[in-house]
């Protein structure tokens, strides 16, 4: 796929899924398709529908399934379980629902009921036995998974002063991190007695955080960085000096530091940033465009900064809502957007000189 030495980057439209009847949302490939088995994604939208996409081996992409009937409102977001056997969805209808992938079928295992109103996002633990849900109702949800497809409600996280807007576990420790329409970063942790804490904020004020709307936030890799995004048209870069290899509590997880801004790149609401696994950070935005960022390969005394590599204008006709790089394929970038589709680009040339 490489373009050859030397080759600008760049983003190339590799195929058009077509299907939804109103905006998509949100997407999310499955971590673990199984032996022998191509990408699969999933998307969610305004018609109330979840859409499975599968890579046919000639390389063509088809809609394999359509959930329906369960969510009776917008399907706001959606997620793979890490062994990628369960699809849970967060829907308008105030329910997040459980899906169960049964030999030839989706079937719905299980609807997580107690949110007042709009849940915005849904998450998983690293390990599985966890599920995060947020809500406009300002509250964050810690599920535990019991045998049987129960689900049994651990935590209420309060805190967060307006609608909570994504919710995203730590790649590899039971940390969540929390954004908000409040304009504020949440971190919680686990006190090691099943008493969930708000162990940092990330504000304006105190920590050189956003100041409107944080829209979504993505880890990298290794998990000592974060991105977060925001109706102020910027990307911030967030770095931990925790050890990461500690035992799963809090401690030392109020470290999170300011490490960069990037400004100046989109003209209007930044709605999603995501970090791949070879450390590509993407950005979408109401400006129909989409950004990649990396970092830069240079000894500066003020530590490590970020640079454009590509931007993408004109993307989708509308706003675009989500990017999610494929983890089996890292040069695989998925886009949804309110015009209704979801489109697959491929990263080509050198992206780093």
């Amino acid at each position: 796929m490489d373009g050859g030495a030397g080759a600008a980057a760049e983003l190339c439209e590799a195929h058009r899924l077509a299907g939804h009847a109103d905006r998509v949302w949100a997407l999310a490939w499955n971590p673990a398709p199984g032996a022998g088995a191509g990408p699969v994604l999933a998307s969610c939208g305004g018609d109330k529908t979840v859409r499975i996409w599968k890579r046919a081996p000639d390389g063509a992409w088809h809609c394999s399934d359509v959930l329906e009937d369960t969510h009776n409102r917008t399907v706001r977001s959606c997620a793979w379980s890490p062994d990628g056997k369960l699809l849970a969805t967060a829907s308008f209808d105030a329910t997040t629902a459980v899906w169960e992938y049964n030999g030839g079928d989706f079937e719905c295992v299980a609807t997580l009921e107690g949110h007042e109103n709009e849940v915005k996002s849904v998450s998983w633990s690293p390990s599985g036995s966890l599920l995060a849900t947020c809500s406009r109702d300002k509250t964050v949800w810690i599920w535990e998974v019991q045998p049987g497809n129960e689900y049994e409600c651990v935590s209420v996280l309060q805190g967060h002063t307006q609608d909570v807007k994504m919710v995203q576990w730590h790649p590899h420790l039971d940390i969540l991190v929390s954004v908000s329409y409040d304009n504020t970063i949440r971190v919680w942790a686990d006190d090691g007695d099943d008493e969930w804490n708000c162990v940092q904020t990330l504000t304006e004020a105190n920590n050189c955080g956003h100041s409107s709307t944080v829209w979504s936030v993505s880890f990298n890799h290794k998990g000592d960085r974060m991105v977060t995004c925001s109706d102020d048209r910027t990307l911030k870069i967030w770095d931990t000096s925790a050890d990461l290899s500690q035992p799963k509590t809090g401690e030392g997880h109020e470290s999170w530091r300011h490490l960069s801004t990037l400004t100046g790149y989109h003209d209007r609401t930044i709605f999603s940033a995501h970090w791949s696994s070879e450390d590509i950070i993407a950005s979408a935005a109401g400006d129909d465009a989409i950004c990649l960022f990396a970092e830069e390969n240079s000894s500066m005394v003020e530590g490590p900064s970020y640079k454009l590599i590509l931007k993408k204008e004109k993307a989708h006709g509308m706003d675009i809502n989500c990017v999610r790089w494929c983890p089996q394929d890292p040069r695989l970038l998925a886009s949804a957007s309110d015009d209704g589709t979801v489109k697959l680009w491929e990263l080509r040339g050198s992206v780093l000189d």
